[in-house]
């Protein structure tokens, strides 16, 4: 959780991106981001968030897109940085989570080949010292680390599994910052609860910050400890989690609370932050 000694770890300024002649899909993005806090992005589908995951990840396609602003990262400007050096970045440094784990994961290869890739990407060491690393990642969501679980392929896997174990080749070199991009919205309601519960205890026990990116108000409550919300691509209002949600300022947050079944006794948002 955040205290008052932490510094941005992400901060976004001016971020304006567009395709072509097209409107603007960004407009005039400010976002921040501490070290060792969670926040939340809010906003309905189209309304920027997912490229603004992709801006930060430098994986928008520079020919196409007309990017204006500055994306600072732990002191630096990521968007004056090289490919070769994104890569560097990417992965070990920020790390992605993504909606769809069956589909993110390759259907042909093994969960062990698969986090052998996922660790040669970072690091440089012997076999044992990879299989190290891939024991305390999967040890850290709570997965088995036997032989006969690595020896699966993503179909012998439950959705649920598939999601931690992605979560697990995120996190294995240790990021400093996580993005989470509709990362439960494929889940059932009690596994979504357990990967909610996950990152709570990542963020905790590593001390990684997390960008928490959703259109799911509830989890949103429950987790994060700021929250943004993003509306036809402006963040239109930032602040504490439950000083936003239980005192909106802006119209449309007001109209999105109003749309959104009420929480049993506005628990959720009365906790939000707290956890």
């Amino acid at each position: 959780m955040i205290s008052q000694s932490q510094q941005n770890l992400l901060l976004s300024a001016h971020l304006t991106v567009r395709y072509g002649s097209k409107p603007p899909v960004l407009r005039e993005a400010a976002l921040e981001v501490h070290s060792g806090e969670i926040v939340g992005l809010i906003g309905q589908s189209g309304s920027g968030k997912s490229t603004l995951a992709l801006a930060i990840l430098g994986l928008l396609e520079r020919k196409r897109v007309e990017i204006e602003g500055s994306i600072q990262f732990d002191g630096r400007d990521l968007l004056s940085l090289r490919e070769q050096e994104m890569r560097h970045l990417r992965g070990a440094k920020i790390a992605l989570v993504l909606q769809s784990p069956l589909s993110s994961l390759n259907p042909a290869l093994k969960i062990r080949t698969q986090f052998k890739e996922a660790w040669h990407a970072h690091a440089r060491g012997s076999k044992a010292e990879c299989d190290r690393a891939i024991r305390a990642a999967l040890d850290a969501v709570s997965l088995p680390s036997n032989d006969e679980f690595l020896r699966k392929l993503p179909s012998q896997m439950s959705v649920g599994q598939a999601q931690r174990v992605l979560i697990a080749m995120a996190v294995m070199h240790r990021p400093a910052l996580l993005l989470a991009d509709e990362a439960t919205s494929a889940l059932d309601v009690i596994t979504q609860s357990e990967i909610l519960a996950l990152f709570r205890d990542l963020n905790r026990n590593f001390g990684m910050a997390i960008l928490y990116i959703s259109h799911d108000l509830p989890s949103v409550a429950g987790l994060c400890d700021r929250v943004s919300i993003l509306h036809q691509g402006a963040i239109i209002e930032s602040g504490a989690t439950r000083s936003v949600l239980l005192n909106p300022q802006h119209e449309y947050t007001q109209r999105l609370m109003a749309a959104v079944p009420k929480f049993p006794d506005q628990s959720a948002v009365a906790k939000a932050g707290s956890v």
